[in-house]
C-alpha cells in the first residue's frame, strides 16, 4: 500500500503564518503537523511508501523536512512538486492526487490523508474495514451539530455503514458526519481518477471525488472514537495546540 499526503494548498486563511511555511509544517505539541500524520500512517503497518505532494513555493521546506524525517522511519518518503505557484493556478486536492498517481505510476491500494489533519485515533480499525469490504472507506467524524456540519463535506450512511449520500458544505446537512480527509482507496478506485477528470469534474475539494465515486462503486464510512482537528484557520490551529493529545 502507498500513502499520499496532499499538501499543496496555500493556506490563505492562515496568513501570515503560511506566507512562507505550509500548514503541514506548522508546529503542534512541539512537532510539525505532518509528523503526527506520519506516525498514524506507520501504525497501519501496511504502507511501504509515502508521497507528499506540494507546490513550488513550499517544495524546499518539505524537502528539508523529508531529509530529516527519513532518518526516523523505515517507510520510503518522496516529496513531489506539482509546479504550481499560487492559489490561482493550483491543481486542487483531487488534481494533486491524480498528479502523484500518474507521475509515480501507482498501481496499488492508496491511503490518502490531507496534510492539514490532526487526530488522536488509530487507523487500524478503518484499515481492517477496508480489507474486509474490499472497497473504498472514508474516515468520518461526528461534529454533533448540523450547523457545524455546514462547514464540511457531509456523508450519509446506512445502518451497515455504506455511504448513501455526500454533500459538500451543504446549507441543509442530512447528517452530522463530516468527511475528515482520510481515505482508503483500492487500486481499482484510485485508477478512476482519470475517468473522473475526463468527465470534466471539479479537481478541487477532495469530497467531490468521493461523491462521484460512491455512484460508481460501493463506498463505506468509518467514524472512530477520538478527536479530530481540521487545521484550516488561525482559530482551529490554536484550538489544536491547546486540546490535541498526540
Amino acid at each position: 500500500m502507498k500513502a499520499i499526503i496532499p499538501a499543496a494548498g496555500y493556506g490563505t486563511r492562515l496568513h501570515p503564518l503560511t506566507k512562507s511555511m505550509p500548514k503541514a509544517l506548522l508546529e503542534v505539541k512541539g512537532e510539525p503537523v505532518i509528523n503526527h500524520i506520519m506516525r498514524k500512517i506507520e501504525e497501519v503497518g501496511a504502507v511501504d511508501e509515502v508521497f507528499i505532494v506540494t507546490n513550488a513555493r513550499y517544495y524546499e521546506k518539505f524537502a528539508e523536512w523529508c531529509r530529516e524525517f527519513s532518518k526516523k522511519t523505515k517507510m520510503k518518503l518522496k516529496v513531489l512538486n506539482d509546479g504550481t505557484t499560487s492559489n490561482e493556478n493550483r491543481l486542487g486536492a483531487i488534481g494533486d492526487k491524480r498528479f502523484v498517481v500518474r507521475k509515480e505510476k501507482i498501481d496499488d491500494d492508496v491511503l490518502v490523508i490531507s496534510g492539514d489533519n490532526l487526530f488522536d485515533f488509530s487507523l487500524k480499525e478503518m484499515h481492517s474495514l477496508f480489507r474486509e469490504k474490499g472497497v473504498p472507506v472514508v474516515g468520518l467524524y461526528d461534529v454533533e451539530s448540523r450547523e457545524k456540519a455546514k462547514l464540511y463535506g457531509v456523508v450519509s450512511v446506512d445502518s451497515n455503514g455504506k455511504m448513501t449520500g455526500f454533500q459538500e458544505k451543504p446549507s441543509e446537512p442530512k447528517s452530522t458526519l463530516a468527511s475528515t480527509g482520510i481515505y482508503f482507496y483500492t487500486r481499482e478506485s484510485i485508477a478512476l481518477l482519470d475517468k473522473y477528470a475526463e468527465e470534466g469534474n471539479s479537481m478541487d475539494q477532495p469530497g467531490n471525488f468521493v461523491q462521484w465515486l460512491h455512484k460508481n462503486t460501493a463506498v463505506y464510512g468509518h467514524a472512530p472514537r477520538g478527536n479530530w482537528f481540521d487545521i484550516g484557520s488561525i482559530e482551529s490551529l490554536e484550538k489544536a495546540r491547546k486540546e490535541f493529545s498526540p
